[in-house]
C-alpha cells in the first residue's frame, strides 16, 4: 500500500510531467529554427572561398573542425542552406512545428538527388506523418520510382566503392576498416546476426563482442570452414613445458591451447617440425573426424551441446572430450558438438567440459586464484 507522502509525490510527477514533455518540444523547435539559421549562413559560406585563408580543404571541412561538427553533418547543413529557395512549403512546415530540421535534410539530399523530379507537397505529407527515419526510408522509395536508372548506378557506385583494409598492431591484433554497399552490408549482416545473438542465460557478452565473435565464427565454423596452415613443432602441439608457440599464416604466433583447438577438427593443416625445426610431417591431422562419423554426430547431437547453447550442427566443430594428441579416440562417445565459442572456452578459455555416466555434459569454469599464494609450513 502506498504512504501519503507517495501519493502525493505521484500526484507531483502527473503534474510536472507534461509541463516537461512541453518544454522539450518547445526547445526542440527552438533548435530547429537555430538550425534553419545556421544552414542558410552555411551555405552563403559556402559560396565563398573564406575557407582558404585557414587552409581548409573545403568549406565543409571549415564548419566541421571549427563548428565542431561532423563532417555529415556540415554536409547537411550546407545542403539545406543552399536549396531554401526550393523548400519553402517544408520551411514553412518547420517554422509551424509540422516537421523537424531533420526532415529538411533529407528533403533536401532527395531533391539534390532526382533534380525536376522533386515534388516537394507529396514528399512533405509524408513528412508531417513520419519520423525522420521512416521518413528516409520512404525517400528511398521514391528516389526509385522517380529515377530507376539513376537508383541502380548510384548503387552501382556503392559495389565499386566497397574497401576494406586491415592492419595488425604490434600485439598482432587485426584492426578491420572499411565500407559495404547496402546490398553488401545487408548480406554480411544476415551472416553475421543469427551468430551474435546470445547464446544463453549465461552469455554477457555485449554486443559488439558477440558481433566480433560472430565475424570469426562465420569465417572459422560453418560447411566451408577456412582452412588455416599452422606450423608447429611437436612439443608445442603436445603442449609441453618449454615449447614455442606455434606459427599461424596471416598472424603472430599462437599459443598451444589455440594448437589444440584448431586440430580438434579439420580445420587445420599442420606442418610439423621436430626439435631441429626440420618439417616431419605436412598435411591433415591423421585423427579428424571421418565424413561418416561426423554425420553421425550431428545426427546424434543436432547443435553444440554446450548447456543452454543452441548453435546449430552446421556452426559448430567436433570436440574431442579426452582429445586425440593426449590418446584420445575418434570414437563417437568421445566426441560432442561445440560452436567456436564454447570450443574457444574449452581450450583457450580454460573451461572444463565432463561426460557424466547419463550422457549429459557438465561445464566447469576456470579456477582463478585472488591474492598472494598461501604460505606453507616453515
Amino acid at each position: 500500500m502506498l504512504a501519503t507522502q507517495d501519493v502525493c509525490a505521484l500526484d507531483a510527477i502527473d503534474l510536472v510531467e507534461p509541463d516537461l514533455r512541453e518544454r522539450l518540444i518547445r526547445q526542440r523547435h527552438v533548435i530547429d529554427l537555430m538550425e534553419l539559421s545556421f544552414a542558410q549562413e552555411a551555405a552563403e559560406f559556402a559560396a565563398t572561398l573564406d575557407y582558404e585563408e585557414d587552409g581548409s580543404a573545403s568549406p565543409i571541412d571549415w564548419i566541421r573542425i571549427n563548428c565542431h561538427m561532423t563532417g555529415n553533418a556540415a554536409a547537411d547543413r550546407v545542403a539545406v542552406g543552399g536549396l531554401v529557395p526550393r523548400l519553402g512549403q517544408s520551411i514553412d512546415a518547420l517554422v509551424e512545428g509540422e516537421v523537424g530540421f531533420a526532415h529538411l535534410t533529407v528533403m533536401a539530399r532527395t531533391a539534390n538527388a532526382v533534380g525536376t523530379a522533386f515534388n516537394e507537397t507529396a514528399l512533405l505529407a509524408k513528412a508531417r506523418e513520419n519520423s525522420p527515419g521512416k521518413f528516409h526510408h520512404i525517400c528511398r522509395h521514391y528516389r526509385h520510382s522517380v529515377d530507376p536508372k539513376g537508383y541502380a548506378a548510384e548503387q552501382v557506385d556503392q559495389v565499386e566503392n566497397r574497401r576494406l583494409s586491415l592492419s595488425t598492431w604490434d600485439d598482432g591484433s587485426l584492426l578491420l576498416n572499411g565500407v559495404l554497399d547496402p546490398a553488401g552490408g545487408a548480406a554480411l549482416r544476415t551472416a553475421l546476426e543469427p551468430l551474435a545473438r546470445r547464446s544463453g542465460a549465461h552469455d554477457e557478452r555485449n554486443r559488439e563482442r558477440r558481433l566480433a565473435d560472430a565475424l570469426v565464427e562465420l569465417a572459422s565454423g560453418g560447411e566451408q570452414a577456412a582452412q588455416i596452415q599452422v606450423t608447429s613443432s611437436l612439443e608445442t602441439l603436445l603442449g609441453l613445458a618449454g615449447a614455442p608457440a606455434a606459427e599461424m599464416e596471416f598472424s603472430l604466433p599462437v599459443s598451444s591451447k589455440t594448437v589444440e583447438r584448431l586440430a580438434c577438427d579439420s580445420s587445420i593443416t599442420r606442418v610439423l617440425l621436430d626439435s631441429e625445426s626440420m618439417v616431419i610431417d605436412v598435411g591433415r591431422s591423421k585423427r579428424v573426424v571421418s565424413e561418416p562419423g561426423r554425420r553421425a554426430l550431428k545426427a546424434r547431437d543436432g547443435s553444440c551441446r554446450w548447456p543452454g547453447c543452441e548453435r546449430p550442427a552446421s556452426w559448430s566443430a567436433a570436440h574431442h572430450l579426452a582429445h586425440w594428441i593426449h590418446g584420445g579416440t575418434t570414437d563417437l562417445n568421445n566426441l560432442v558438438l561445440l560452436c567456436h565459442r564454447h570450443h574457444w572456452m574449452v581450450h583457450e578459455g580454460s573451461w572444463q567440459l565432463v561426460k557424466n555416466p547419463d550422457g549429459h555434459l557438465l561445464t566447469i569454469p576456470p579456477t582463478f586464484t585472488f591474492g598472494p599464494p598461501a604460505r606453507g609450513p616453515d
